[in-house]
């Protein structure tokens, strides 16, 4: 059952729900953003309660209040008395009312709460005639107001320690958000409805930008157009400066098309190679390998560990043939981010083609392509785009070979047609050139950076177990290895009832007894909820 099953939204009614919206008044707006003034009562009546419609999340059998939120559609209204030129902010020809007091208790927060609220208190104000709303947000929550679909207008008003944002919102940026959230429930079927508002923590799929949301949704356009040929060529050059890489190709499909184009450039070659294995996705390299009838041999080290240069050093004296070498760059399964400078080194010396799986860390982390003979990436991880696309960079020409590969997976052939020799889905190549404009990269790679050691100093503190050392870290990847008294599967399922979506169903995670918890998508997710939840279940 899930943990708001026996709630309901509804409009206060009862003595106890309207007692219960004075305590909650009280514990936030005094309590924790000190607007008011503490009482021995421990009750906040609000000076418009008179005027105000309470909108609850309640459970009646229990009498437990879990959240509210206030409308009010007289005027004046606070704002009026903060803002004196309030109508010269808003939108014109519009009916208007004022949205106040949106409080959830600590143990609800960042589940779907505030979205039920929401939507209960839109539907009122429609049955009302107003289709225009007004809100002071505290500063503390400017993010969640953003994606909840406020609009941020004119001077902060309040005093120091309890300062807001004036913002509003109209029917249609709350219809806006829906659609977004049936969207990304599609690129989800597996998630319930009421998790599309969760903390996402997945390796994919991430949470994209509005932008990217935007695009995706617009009519698709024919490949062969001038237009869209241009704006191709423009991924193919973002994508090649962001990670200095002299070429890409870009295909429909997932990462492991990515990684069997790679093994069937490898299989031209005709020579012995070795697969660098320390985890799942090295396994899965292994397997792209054997599919394409490569001559290689691979080199496995415990799980959890990053290659030391000795131990390839090693690998290539006892293989003494070896022309190319294959690897994951972040080893995904793990949380263990390998060092491509040293292999590239290494390589180079040697006179070593060395191929990249990169599917993880473009995105999350600098990549430098330069001097690499192959490397496979995606758009639906670090890019924060829709998955669907995948691409293979290099830095020489390659030319088709179409009585050796399939057509699909002969990089030449896509290179000699400029990149699109077969049909490509438009919606999907220009979400991708959103995400790639959207950003900036340096902010974007000292953003995860900041994410990794803000979780991993907290998963530390209550020694949860990280299985990669801090000397090898994925700073967008942390996998959490579980003593064999708790259950991977028992957490995530408890973590995701409070609205947090960890990576933990896959087989190798199941068996392993492991969960993750990723920073892949467009936007920062603070992980002192999932600290916090996870802290109480490794102490039971």
């Amino acid at each position: 059952m899930g943990l708001l099953d026996e709630f309901v939204f509804k409009v206060a009614e009862q003595p106890w729900e309207v007692e219960a919206v004075h305590a909650l008044n009280y514990k936030t707006f005094v309590e924790e953003i000190p607007q008011h003034a503490p009482n021995c009562e421990r009750k906040l009546v609000d000076k418009f309660h008179e005027e105000n419609t309470y909108i609850i999340c309640a459970n009646e059998e229990r009498q437990e209040l879990a959240g509210m939120i206030a409308f009010r559609d007289k005027r004046p209204f606070s704002l009026d008395q903060k803002l004196e030129t309030l109508d010269s902010y808003l939108p014109s020809d519009r009916s208007l009312c004022e949205i106040r007091l949106l409080a959830v208790e600590e143990e609800y927060r960042y589940t779907r709460i505030s979205q039920g609220l929401i939507a209960r208190l839109v539907q009122h104000a429609i049955d009302r005639g107003r289709d225009l709303f007004v809100i002071s947000g505290t500063v503390r929550q400017i993010k969640l107001y953003k994606y909840l679909g406020f609009v941020p207008f004119g001077p902060l008003v309040g005093s120091e320690g309890a300062q807001y944002q004036p913002m509003y919102g109209t029917i249609e940026a709350y219809h806006d958000l829906k659609d977004r959230s049936r969207s990304f429930a599609k690129e989800t079927p597996e998630l319930s409805s009421d998790d599309t508002a969760a903390f996402n923590f997945l390796p994919g799929p991430v949470d994209f930008s509005k932008q990217v949301q935007e695009v995706y949704n617009g009519k698709p356009c024919s490949h062969r157009g001038e237009a869209f040929v241009k704006d191709f060529q423009k991924v193919r050059e973002l994508l090649c400066g962001l990670m200095n890489a002299g070429q890409v190709e870009i295909m429909m499909g997932s990462g492991t098309l990515a990684n069997d184009a790679i093994a069937g450039q490898l299989s031209l070659l005709c020579r012995p190679g070795l697969i660098l294995v320390s985890g799942e996705f090295g396994r899965r390299l292994v397997k792209n390998a054997n599919g394409a009838k490569l001559i290689f041999q691979a080199l496995e080290i415990p799980e959890g560990q990053a290659f030391e240069k000795s131990d390839i050093e090693r690998a290539l004296k006892e293989n003494p043939g070896v022309e190319w070498i294959w690897g994951t760059h972040c080893e995904t399964s793990t949380g263990v981010l390998n060092d491509l400078e040293m292999y590239k080194q290494l390589c180079a010396e040697r006179g070593i083609k060395l191929c990249m799986d990169c599917i993880s860390s473009i995105g999350t982390v600098p990549v430098d392509l330069s001097g690499v003979y192959l490397a496979s990436g995606t758009s639906g991880k670090g890019l924060a785009s829709i998955c669907g696309l995948c691409m293979v960079f290099h830095n020489h020409d390659l030319q088709p070979v179409p009585d050796f590969l399939p057509c699909v997976l002969d990089l030449g052939i896509y290179q000699a047609s400029d990149g699109i020799p077969y049909t490509i889905q438009s919606n999907l190549v220009y979400a991708l050139l959103a995400a790639l404009k959207a950003h900036d990269w340096d902010k974007r790679f000292d953003d995860v950076r900041g994410w990794s050691t803000a979780i991993r100093r907290k998963l530390a503190a209550i020694d949860a177990p990280i299985l990669a050392p801090d000397s090898c870290a994925m700073p967008a990847v942390v996998t959490i290895a579980l003593p064999e008294i708790h259950s991977s599967e028992t957490i995530g399922d408890l973590l995701k009832e409070h609205g947090i979506l960890i990576s933990y169903r896959s087989h190798y995670l199941l068996e392993r007894n492991w969960i993750q918890a990723c920073m892949m998508g467009a936007e920062h997710k603070p992980a002192e909820k999932f600290v916090r939840l996870l802290k109480k279940e490794l102490t039971r």
